[in-house]
C-alpha cells in the first residue's frame, strides 16, 4: 500500500509569532492528497455513496472524484456495487468503506500498565491485550508488546502506531522507531485521544465544544473546540486534578484519583472492580459522595468559561459506577446548603462512549488522522 502525506497544516499569525504577511499556499500534490482524504471522510461518514452523492458531500467536480476513487480502489480502502433505484428504476455505483483496507495498533500508557488494541478504518476493534509497565523499562516492553500484536496479525496491513501518554518523549519515539519494523509512533497526551476517538468515530459531533474528563492515578480534562482539541501552552491544559477543590479545599486527585478509591475498598475490592466485577460496598457509596463533591468545582470552571455541549466523564472505571457518579454530581450541583447558588448552566454530563474513556481507540486512531482521514483541524 502506498501510504498518503500527512495532511496541510496553515500556520497562522498567533502560532508564528509574526505579523501575517500572506496566506501560506497548498502545493499541488499536498491539495490532491487532502482531496482524497475528503472523498475517503465522507464514505466513511455517510457511505454507501454514488459519485454525485459525493460531489455534494465534498464539491468536487466528477472526473475528479472518478480519479480519487479510482486511487482508493487501487489501495483497497473502498469497494463498489451496484444500487438499486426506486421502483426497480434505473441503478448507479456506490462506493462504501472497505474496513479491512488498514489497521492500526493504538497503545495507551500510564505508570505499571498499559493497554493495546488494534483496529480496523472503521475503528472496529479486533484485538485487545493489557500488560504490565516498569517505568525503568518502559520502551523495551512497549516494543515488546507491539510486536507481539504485530507478529500475530502479519498477513494484516497495519500502517502504524499510536500511543496516549502523558509522559511520553520524544527519545522514546526515536527509541521505538529505531527497534521496530513500524514507522515512528504518532504520540497525543490520553485526553486528547479519547476526544479524538469520541470525535472521529464515537457520539460526539464534529463542530461543537466537548469537554473529557478521565479519572485514574490522577484526574485530567480535555476540550474539543469547534472539533479541534485544545491542548494550551505548553499542552497543560487539562491539568485538573492539581486544582483545590471542595469546601475542605484538597488537591482533586486525592480525593477522586485512584489513590484514594484503593485506600478505600482494599486493594483486592479495587482490582475486582477495574475488571467489572460488582463490589457493593458501603466505603464505595462514600467515595462516590466525595468524589461528586469535588468534581462539581471544575465542571462548573468548564461550564462558565468553555460551556461545552457536553461534558465526558470516562476512564478504567465501569461504566455503572461512572453513571452512579454522574448521577450524584446531579444532585451535588442541586445542594444549596454547600454553594448557596444553584448551576442551571452545567453542560449536560454522560459516560465516554468507549472503555477506558477511549484513550487506546484514540492512540489507534492517529495513523489513520495523520495518513488517510481529515486530521481535525482540516474538517
Amino acid at each position: 500500500m502506498r501510504y498518503l502525506r500527512s495532511g496541510p497544516r496553515r500556520l497562522h499569525t498567533q502560532e508564528m509569532g509574526v505579523p501575517r504577511a500572506k496566506t501560506v499556499g497548498l502545493r499541488s500534490g499536498e491539495i490532491a492528497d487532502r482531496n482524497i482524504r475528503v472523498i475517503l471522510e465522507a464514505i466513511r461518514r455517510h457511505g454507501p455513496l454514488t459519485r454525485t452523492e459525493l460531489g455534494r458531500h465534498s464539491g468536487l467536480t466528477g472526473p475528479g472524484i472518478t480519479n480519487i476513487l479510482r486511487r482508493l480502489a487501487d489501495e483497497k480502502l473502498v469497494t463498489s456495487n451496484r444500487r438499486t433505484g426506486l421502483g426497480g428504476g434505473a441503478t448507479a455505483t456506490e462506493f462504501a468503506l472497505r474496513p479491512e483496507g488498514a489497521f492500526s495498533v493504538g497503545v495507551k500508557l500510564r505508570q505499571r500498565r498499559g493497554e493495546m488494541v488494534l483496529i480496523d478504518l472503521s475503528g472496529q476493534v479486533h484485538d485487545r491485550v493489557y500488560f504490565a509497565l516498569d517505568p525503568a523499562d518502559k520502551v523495551k516492553l512497549v516494543h515488546a508488546a507491539v510486536r507481539d500484536m504485530v507478529d500475530r496479525h502479519g498477513a494484516l496491513p497495519i500502517i502504524g502506531l499510536g500511543i496516549a501518554a502523558n509522559d511520553w518523549t520524544e527519545d522514546e519515539s526515536d527509541a521505538i522507531a529505531a527497534m521496530s519494523s513500524i514507522a515512528r509512533p504518532y504520540v497525543e497526551n490520553e485526553c486528547t485521544a479519547g476526544l479524538l476517538a469520541e470525535r472521529t468515530i464515537g457520539s460526539a459531533t464534529r463542530d461543537r465544544g466537548l469537554a473529557m474528563i478521565i479519572i485514574d492515578d490522577d484526574v485530567q480534562a480535555g476540550f474539543l473546540i469547534r472539533g479541534i482539541p485544545y491542548s494550551g501552552v505548553h499542552g497543560r491544559a487539562g491539568s485538573i486534578g492539581e486544582m483545590l477543590t471542595g469546601p475542605d479545599n484538597v488537591q482533586l486527585n486525592t480525593v477522586v484519583g485512584f489513590g484514594s478509591l484503593r485506600s478505600r475498598i482494599g486493594d483486592e475490592g479495587f482490582a475486582r472492580l477495574l475488571k467489572g466485577e460488582e463490589v457493593p460496598s458501603p466505603s464505595l457509596s462514600q467515595w462516590i459522595r466525595e468524589a461528586a463533591g469535588h468534581l462539581l468545582d471544575p465542571i462548573i470552571a468548564m461550564a462558565g468559561f468553555l460551556a461545552p455541549s457536553v461534558v465526558m466523564i470516562g476512564g478504567d472505571l465501569p461504566q455503572g459506577v461512572i453513571e452512579v457518579l454522574i448521577h450524584q454530581l446531579s444532585i451535588e450541583r442541586r445542594d444549596t446548603a454547600t454553594r448557596p447558588l444553584l448551576t442551571p448552566w452545567i453542560s449536560p454530563m454522560k459516560p465516554a462512549s468507549f472503555s477506558g474513556g477511549g484513550v487506546a481507540l484514540g492512540a489507534a486512531l492517529l495513523p489513520f488522522l495523520n495518513t488517510l482521514l481529515l486530521p481535525p483541524a482540516s474538517a
